[in-house]
């Protein structure tokens, strides 16, 4: 099994979510309302280009985006900046972002920052679901751990890119934060900020099957760095919550 240098059986994710994208854009009104065209905003694209700086004598041996054309162009950025060759551009369709409901009737981005805002604080109610009729944030924890999991499962690698989105990276962070707990996951979601273009730092330990079979096992997780923002690493002036800038007008 391969693993980071100097350990036994470490491996690394370095999960990123995607840099600003503009929900009230033309594309996604050509697309009535459909959030999986919107691509990276001229924004979005020099956050992406900071990460791929701060990425560039990384050498990643995976890179893995959900396939909407924010993350795929987020993780673009960041392999153009390699400074040794960059792994192929995989799809992980299980890491696409939680799926919405029904805003309901909504006359501004301030309304519709107010109406997102605490919705991750209930992510661990029985049942609960990104707004009215949306996912179950349970489902969508999941699907993100199965696909999280499945490629700690693979051999041949140590360090990888994942670019997702702000509901997929805070589930997969309570998921680490707490033990790789399925049941407490979701009760941690709330704690965790995602910045646009954000680098997330998370160590595996792996191990051999307790049971004997082939493959490995977490045996701990390790979080090493969160919300970590290179076009702004001391966020000053990042006043608003991620959820609030990314409704903006004007991001602070």
């Amino acid at each position: 099994m391969s693993a980071l240098p100097g350990t036994t059986g470490r491996r690394r994710l370095y999960l990123m979510r995607h840099g600003h994208v503009d929900y009230f854009g033309p594309e996604i009104l050509a697309a009535g309302g459909d959030t999986k065209v919107v691509p990276l905003t001229p924004l979005g694209r020099e956050q992406a280009k900071a990460a791929g700086a701060a990425l560039s004598h990384v050498a990643l041996d995976r890179a893995i985006c959900s396939g909407v054309p924010r993350t795929r162009q987020t993780a673009e950025f960041v392999l153009a900046a390699q400074e040794s060759s960059a792994p192929f551009l995989e799809e992980e369709p299980a890491l696409v972002e939680i799926h919405g409901g029904s805003f309901g009737r909504i006359s501004s981005r301030t309304e519709l920052a107010a109406k997102m805002a605490f919705y991750f604080e209930t992510a661990e109610m029985p049942g609960a679901t990104m707004l009215e009729g949306g996912e179950v944030f349970r489902d969508a924890l999941t699907r993100a751990i199965g696909a999280v999991t499945r490629l700690l499962a693979e051999p041949g690698w140590h360090t990888a890119l994942i670019a997702a989105h702000e509901g997929i990276n805070r589930l997969i962070l309570g998921w680490a934060a707490t033990g790789c707990s399925l049941e407490r996951a979701l009760g941690a979601v709330r704690a965790f900020e995602q910045d646009p273009a954000c680098i997330n730092v998370i160590d595996f330990d792996m191990v051999p099957a307790a049971d004997g079979s082939i493959g490995t096992e977490i045996q701990r997780s390790l979080i090493k760095s969160v919300n970590v923002t290179p076009y702004n690493y001391v966020k000053h002036g990042m006043n608003m919550t991620s959820l609030e800038a990314i409704f903006a007008r004007e991001p602070r």
